[in-house]
């Protein structure tokens, strides 16, 4: 897969991943949840510093994705043990899955570019 594509999926997936947790679970639950919140403002602190790349991340782009991946992994094992067994609930580890799956192939193929 070329790199531009895989830094779209990693793009649309998170963001797909950050509404999830701020909007849709809220709304699903029926008042917000300062946990669901945090999560999905922290995925989309990443998706910033996965795009934006400030000053400090310069030549750490490995530590990024490493970060990110454990993150996503987090967030699934976390959905384990008293997530929500609903199809919102499966599309979003599926979604996660696919994240992680792209940012690992898309570290692969900056290793392999540099």
């Amino acid at each position: 897969m070329r790199h531009s594509t895989l830094r779209t999926v990693i793009l649309v997936t998170g963001l797909i991943t950050a509404l999830v947790h701020l909007v849709v679970l809220s709304v699903q639950i029926g008042e917000p949840s300062p946990l669901f919140i945090v999560n999905g403002l922290g995925y989309l602190a990443l998706l910033a510093a996965f795009t934006f790349r400030p000053a400090f991340m310069c030549g750490r782009s490995n530590l990024l994705h490493y970060a990110f991946i454990a993150y996503t992994a987090l967030t699934i094992l976390a959905w384990i043990p008293g997530g929500s067994r609903t199809l919102t609930g499966f599309a979003t580890k599926l979604d996660e899955l696919i994240l992680v799956y792209a940012l690992l192939a898309h570290l692969r193929a900056e290793t392999v570019g540099t």
